[in-house]
């Protein structure tokens, strides 16, 4: 086995982790940010904390990702497989990041698998692919969405005779544990899908076995580089989900943020499901802005957004066969 594939793909997998934490961290703290509950530094730094916490915290996902997506597959071949998924996931960030649109960073990881795998000729696993991606890409922005809109409801019943500056003052302190909360769902879930796809190339390369134990090198490095991306900040992207969508106040950030985070954890350790970060907090912030009056969300804004969403798998998957043919032009024949 070619140990240059190995450390390339390696590489490439952390370089990955890295544009996720810095695409990604807009979903953790654009709410609070937005409510001014936290300074952005203060909640950079808070968000990679959490972020290095929640790596620690599981491997159902990783195990998901290395094993319920596509066939393992053998050889150089395989290992340029994994590599042209990460170059088509990397390059899809990226753009959205550019453009300032919060689109899965996980879906274009699965996109990646699926569009390298087979234009490689391996496997794909559709009723994982169907169970553990599609299915929940559908299902979990619509829990979001009406989660958001109870949870907002009942906070508004339930204050609704405090004082709504007092009131005001609190959910902002409130929303820094909620902020933490999103940031921790967000290690757990997207360091792990990292690890599943460093933990394929191990076994691709014979240094581990299929049904080994994730090493603590791997999550302490998928962790580290998700941290650093998510301190560096991807402003763009919290301009529109901060502010775009709709203008939030401090007892509404929590309401999102509370939803987001109970959704990713309960995905996790429940279902093993990767879902996406960027589609639960997206919705649960229209489902909470839905109680102020339905025209308060800027549905035109959600709506490129969700179109995002349906382009992300395919442009993704496009992007990594491309970068699998030139691979295999170049390295494998």
């Amino acid at each position: 086995m070619d140990t240059f594939a190995l450390i390339v793909t390696i590489g490439v997998a952390l370089g990955f982790t890295y544009t996720n934490g810095f695409h990604d961290s807009a979903n953790a703290i654009a709410t609070s940010v937005s409510t001014r509950a936290l300074t952005p530094r203060a909640a950079l730094a808070m968000a990679a904390v959490m972020n290095l916490a929640g790596a620690f915290m599981g491997s159902g996902v990783a195990k998901t990702v290395s094993e319920g997506l596509i066939e393992t597959p053998h050889g150089n071949r395989g290992m340029w497989i994994l590599f042209a998924a990460l170059v088509g996931a990397i390059v899809w960030n990226l753009i959205t990041w550019y453009f300032g649109l919060p689109s899965s960073s996980s879906h274009a990881l699965f996109g990646g698998m699926v569009g390298a795998a087979l234009a490689g000729g391996t496997e794909v696993i559709w009723s994982g692919v169907v169970d553990k991606v599609v299915i929940p890409m559908f299902v979990s922005p619509v829990v979001g969405l009406v989660v958001g809109y109870l949870v907002m409801v009942a906070i508004l019943w339930m204050f609704r005779r405090a004082n709504p500056h007092k009131a005001k003052r609190g959910f902002r302190i409130a929303q820094t544990v909620s902020a933490a909360g999103m940031a921790l769902g967000h290690g757990l879930q997207d360091a792990q899908k990292t690890m599943g796809i460093v933990m394929m190339a191990l076994v691709i390369a014979d240094v581990q076995g299929a049904g080994d134990a994730i090493p603590v090198w791997v999550k302490i490095a998928c962790a580290v580089m998700l941290s650093l991306g998510t301190y560096a900040g991807g402003w763009r992207i919290m301009r529109t989900l901060g502010r775009k969508i709709i203008e939030l106040d401090p007892p509404q950030g929590f309401a999102a943020e509370t939803t987001g985070a109970s959704i990713m954890f309960g995905s996790a350790f429940l279902f093993h499901a990767p879902i996406s970060t960027t589609h639960v907090i997206t919705s649960a912030i229209m489902g909470v802005g839905a109680t102020k009056r339905v025209n308060a969300v800027r549905w035109g804004v959600a709506k490129n957004i969700i179109l995002g969403w349906f382009i992300t798998m395919p442009a993704a998957a496009a992007v990594a066969a491309v970068s699998f043919w030139i691979v295999n032009l170049a390295f494998v024949q």
